[in-house]
């Protein structure tokens, strides 16, 4: 039987072929990839992706709605940065319409498209939001258009999204809840956000007032051994040295067969002497 030589040359040649194709590495622990690391947050930051619970602070409607048109919200929950609330409960925040068009005649509907902007901070910042909780699209943004019909809102910045209600206006209701999501990171001072009930105990300490500086009074007399009184009180016989609060005070010096000595004084500090010479009485 005669051989085909263009299929001895191949069976010669395929051999070399197979043996210098390149052989599969094999793999060693070492080569293997490695889990990928997240880096923790820096401090003192509010994170991207941070929900904030909002609530609607009027009704609107696209029969009324203009383009530009800011919609205020209420914060609903306090959100809190290395355990300091840095936008409390209440706060505002807000929204712009960003098409808005009133029903049509033959049963088309209007539709309203509004972007939720920013959030107001305790110290007055303005801190940017977001529809969704991941920046880029994915499954998270499904899952929050759903949401967000089924409350009759539309919110997405990047790519407007319409709500369409056959024949009739799209009217939102005060007090519809949706959750915004804070978009990047932001470094706060969180000395702005110090609440004056957490303040240091030094602090509290320093507001306290202090006690009112104490006065010292000597009293002589001539002759010597009267009574005493101060604001009508016996204090004692001259003479005497007696320590009275900082204010208006009266000095009676008393003594049988003498009149009366008064002096009036107005006392701040330090010490005061009063010599009272005393004359016979009349």
């Amino acid at each position: 039987m005669r051989k085909n030589p263009i299929a001895v040359v191949l069976l010669a040649i395929c051999p070399l072929l197979v043996a210098q194709q390149p052989q599969p590495t094999p793999q060693t622990p070492a080569d293997a990839q490695q889990p990928a690391t997240t880096a923790p947050p820096s401090p003192h930051t509010l994170l991207d992706g941070t929900p904030v619970k909002l609530r609607l602070s009027q009704t609107i409607s696209s029969a009324d709605t203009k383009v530009g048109q800011e919609i205020p919200f209420d914060v609903v929950e306090d959100v809190s940065v290395d355990g300091i609330t840095v936008l409390p409960k209440g706060a505002t925040a807000i929204a712009t319409v960003t098409a808005t068009e009133h029903k049509k005649s033959m049963g088309r509907a209007g539709k309203l498209d509004i972007a939720v902007s920013y959030a107001r901070l305790k110290d007055q910042e303005k801190v940017a939001l977001r529809a969704t909780q991941e920046n880029k699209g994915g499954g998270h943004i499904g899952a929050m258009t759903g949401a967000i019909v089924a409350t009759s809102i539309i919110f997405f910045p990047a790519a407007p999204l319409f709500l369409f209600i056959h024949g009739k206006d799209i009217t939102i209701p005060q007090g519809t809840e949706i959750t915004a999501f804070v978009e990047g990171d932001m470094h706060l001072n969180m000395a702005n956000f110090a609440d004056a009930s957490a303040a240091p105990a030094f602090a509290q300490a320093s507001a306290t007032p202090a006690a009112p500086v104490q006065a010292s009074l000597v009293i002589d007399s001539t002759p010597a051994g009267a009574d005493v009184e101060i604001d009508g009180a016996f204090v004692g016989n001259t003479p005497s040295t007696v320590t009275i609060a900082p204010g208006s005070h009266q000095v009676t010096v008393k003594k049988r067969g003498f009149a009366d000595w008064t002096k009036t004084l107005n006392v701040t500090s330090g010490a005061i002497h009063l010599n009272a010479e005393l004359e016979p009485a009349k």
